[in-house]
């Protein structure tokens, strides 16, 4: 079966089930509106237990790391996602989520080249172009600051 990109596009959107846009789009905003809520209310507890407010923020931010990691092990947070979708993405349980999922599913490779190798499958880049990024921002507001 030889088709163009325009065949096959037409072939897919024939068969694809549409997607609740709106259902989709709700769903996202409450579960990482919560989520968010969330990160919030263990910050005004953390605060309320003594820490300062950058400690707080610090703590809540360990908190939804490990409980995102907690639950990514647990099979949990995929079945989350599969109904909030994009309101799991919120940047740091996504980020945990995208980090523990490669290592989990490597581990039989090993602790070195399974599960310490797949750990920085994502997080490499990241970590990469944004230690790039800041370098160049941070040479542009150098020269910014002598001549400004």
């Amino acid at each position: 079966m030889d088709m163009n990109n325009q065949e096959y596009n037409r072939y897919v959107s024939d068969r694809a089930d549409p997607s609740p846009l709106w259902k989709d789009l709700l769903w996202a905003f409450c579960v990482g509106g919560a989520i968010c809520a969330g990160g919030q209310g263990l910050s005004a507890l953390y605060q309320s237990w003594g820490a300062g407010k950058e400690d707080a923020g610090t703590w809540a931010s360990v908190t939804l790391i490990f409980l995102a990691s907690l639950l990514t092990g647990l099979g949990v947070f995929d079945n989350i996602a599969k109904h909030a979708g994009a309101g799991t993405l919120v940047p740091i349980t996504g980020f945990s989520n995208a980090m523990v999922s490669p290592a989990l599913e490597f581990k039989s490779e090993g602790l070195v080249t399974g599960t310490g190798a797949k750990l920085f499958t994502v997080a490499g880049p990241v970590l990469a172009y944004g230690i790039s990024a800041s370098v160049v921002y941070g040479i542009i507001l150098y020269v910014l600051g002598l001549y400004g």
